[in-house]
Order: C-alpha cells, then structure tokens, then sequence
C-alpha cells in the first residue's frame, strides 16, 4: 500500500510494477478521479478532503490496510512519512514498513537530538542549542553570544514550516510566542531550538541507502539551494560548489551519521555550506526525498527499488566503490500556484499538454490530467521535470526546452518563475544560496 496521495504514489506503483509486486491505492474525497488509481491494483476510500481526516488518519490507513490485506506499506514523503508511532502501529500489525524501523524515526524525530548525535560523532552541526529553548531568556543570551540575526525552529517540524529568523532584540518574544503556536497547531509540538544565522548559504544534501547488515553508501549530493519560504523549487546534482574532497568528507559525515543512529533505509543528510565553504549538520530527512529522480538519472539505481529490497531484508548488493555517477541532473518542481507571490492557485484543470518524453535525458513525474481539480486542501506540488545531459549547461537547456513546452489551463503555475530562474545569469554561473529567489527577483515575495 502507498499511504500518501499524488504523483509519488504514480511513482511508486510504477517500480511495484516493475518487480511485479500488486500495490493499493488510496484516495480521499478530493482524490477520487486521480487517474493512477486506476493503476493501482486495488484502491480504498479513506475518508473526507480534510487530510487529518484522511491521509492523517492514522486509523483509516490502519483499516484500508486490513481489509486490503495489503503486508507492506510506503509512505512516500509528507503526511505520515516519518510518524514514529504510525511506523509503530503498522509493523504491530505484522505488515512490513518501508523505511526506517520506528525506532530510529522515534529517536531521531527531534532535531535537536540528532545535533546531539552529530556533536558526539565528530561531525559538526550549525552553530545553535543542543537543548530545547525552554524561555525568552535563553534566546536573548544565545544572540548575546553570537550575535544577531538568529534562527529558531521547531523541534519537530518540517516541510519549510517552523522557521522563524530573528534579526534583533525587539523581534525575539513575537518570535518565539509564534513558533510555539505553529508547533503545537501544525505538528502537536511547540518546543524548538536556536541556531546562529548562515549568512547566504547553500544547502547541500547527500542521498543515502543503509541496509540491516551495516552497509551503507551515498548515491552523491543534491544541490537545493533555490528555495521560496524555505521550500525547495529546483535541485541539481553534482552540485556546481561540491569539490571531489568536499564530496568524500560529506559522504563520511552522512556515512557516520547514519551508522550512529542506526539506519536502516533511504535517507538524506542534509548540510548548509557558508560562504567561506565550510559544511554544517543541519537535519536529516528519514523518508523518500522529492528530488530523488535527480539521484537515479546519475546513478541509475532506483531508489523505491531500493527501499523495497531493504525492507524485505535483503543486502544492499552494492559498495561504494560500485556507485558511478553519469552527467548532470536538474529538477523543476511545477507548483499550483502563482509565479509571482508564490500563493497557491486551486482550481480545475481545463487544458493539459505535456511535452514528449521520448528522450532518455528526460523524465515528467506527475498526477495531473485534464479536467482534473487541484484541491486546496494539499501541497500544492502538481509535478517535477528532470532533465539529464553530459553536462550542466545541456541538462539546463533541456530542462528550459521542456518546460517552455508544458502547456496547463486553468490554474497558475510556477513555470514562468522556473524559466526565469534557469535563464538567469547567476544561475548559469551557479551562483546559488538559499536567499537566490529573494534577491533575483525581490517582487516574487
């Protein structure tokens, strides 16, 4: 069963398919026409639109598995993803889980602890509190300290929600007072932590598979520096800032990580580089990462494959001297939403035409069709175009040949800002940091 809903469940079921595995599907009140439920070979009602109702609803899922008989389950990512106590309740069922055991996604659920694992594994992390920021106080003495502006972030957070930058004095009770009701109405969790601001960074992740026999190896990094409201939009691998000995320290760092905390399953390390090209901890993400077909176009490994060779107990079959990587990878992220403010755009779908995919350097992941209704009740990620070349500057003009060619009715989306970015001089330079949106185009936020 694929718990989660839209173009990762298409993806999923299509590797299913592949190793000849039957999959279920399912869907919410909003989600009853998607076009891959017919794919699927069962698919089960959930619930209502609402997502805590449905794709939330721990117990619904619990069910659909039951009267699906279905004896594995992948979460793909958001949602339940990494729900320590819905991973719980799944293998107390005698149904196997696909991705980390429940009791890594527990220990690791809070930020802060995987610093501290960090810390006592020799790989450094942002410079921030190891433990939760009980007060005000706190704050202000860590700012003394260090100087502004700060970072706090929720303990528990994620998605690009719970962040709050705080740029002096006067901002850091509203802060706080604000963050700890996001925690405790977006995730049950108010607590958070300070971290000392990284002035124009670029953030750097490394894929990793960990099998149940000690064996683990990086699949390279990602470059997902290009973010709006801390939400990445484009991603790349290599990175064009990642030397091979920056490469070989990352991978030890993920490598040490992951062994620390005793993973098993896909996962990525993610890291912040700063200006002087130093690389800090910052969190890891225990699910399937969006980006991922990045990862498979240079590798050629599938990833879901992976995940679901690792949860049948089987080894990786792969040391790290075994992984090649081929070329550059770009992804787009296509959102529902409109390329200017970034707001979200529901709506119905009048006029879909997507550009051929007949060119092995070219792959569309999506859920869309025509006439198809975008529901405001979700992410509103419609689909991802990842272009493949020899080179960077053949992987960007691909990328910007396709997405010129995607043609949506109906809704906005944000194409136009993908092309704007890709047509960019800085981007062409790979001149990238977190801040890249903000300060190349200041009226898009």
């Amino acid at each position: 069963m694929v718990a989660n809903r839209g173009e990762i469940v298409a993806r999923v079921i299509r590797t299913c398919q592949k190793l000849r595995i039957k999959t279920v599907a399912v869907y919410s009140d909003a989600d009853r026409n998607f076009s891959y439920l017919k794919h699927a070979d069962e698919a089960l009602h959930i619930g209502p639109s609402n997502p805590i109702k449905s794709y939330l609803n721990v117990e619904a899922i619990l069910d659909a598995v039951k009267a699906s008989g279905a004896d594995a389950v992948h979460p793909g990512y958001g949602f339940l993803s990494e729900n320590s106590h819905f991973a719980e309740a799944v293998v107390a069922g005698g149904v196997t889980w696909v991705g980390p055991p429940p009791a890594v996604l527990k220990a690791i659920d809070s930020k802060s602890a995987c610093r501290k694992i960090a810390g006592d594994a020799g790989v450094p992390a942002v410079p921030g509190t190891v433990d939760i920021v009980r007060d005000v106080e706190t704050i202000l003495l860590f700012a003394s300290e260090h100087g502004y502006p700060v970072v706090l972030k929720l303990d528990k957070g994620g998605g690009g929600k719970g962040i709050e930058q705080v740029n002096h004095e006067g901002q850091v009770k509203d802060a706080f007072e604000k963050l700890s009701r996001i925690g405790l109405m977006a995730f049950g969790h108010p607590e958070s932590y300070v971290e000392k601001r990284i002035l124009n960074p670029r953030h750097i992740e490394v894929q990793f598979l960990a099998d149940s026999f000690g064996d683990c190896v990086c699949l390279g990094e990602r470059e997902c520096s290009i973010q709006r409201r801390y939400q990445k939009i484009i991603e790349e691998s290599p990175s064009p800032a990642v030397t091979e000995a920056d490469r070989k320290a990352l991978f030890l760092h993920t490598t040490c990580l992951a062994k620390a905390m005793g993973y098993v399953g896909a996962g990525t390390m993610e890291f912040l580089r700063s200006e002087r090209g130093e690389y800090f901890f910052m969190e890891v993400n225990a699910r399937l990462q969006v980006e991922h077909p990045v990862t498979e176009f240079l590798t050629g490994i599938d990833i879901v494959e992976k995940q679901l060779r690792i949860a049948a107990g089987e080894r990786l079959g792969c040391r790290q001297e075994d992984v090649t990587f081929e070329g550059h990878a770009i992804e787009a992220r296509i959102y529902a939403e409109d390329p200017v403010s970034f707001c979200p755009s529901p709506g119905t779908i009048t006029r879909l035409r997507l550009p051929a995919t007949d060119s092995p350097g070219l792959r569309i992941d999506h859920a869309m069709d025509e006439g198809g209704v975008v529901p405001p009740y979700y992410d509103p990620l419609l689909a991802k175009v990842i272009a493949h070349g020899e080179t960077r500057e053949a992987a960007i003009e691909r990328l910007k040949t396709t997405l010129a060619h995607f043609h949506v009715e109906g809704i906005k989306t944000t194409i136009p800002a993908n092309l704007l970015i890709l047509n960019s001089r800085e981007y062409a330079e790979g001149d990238l940091h977190t801040g890249f949106i903000e300060r190349l185009f200041p009226q898009q936020t």
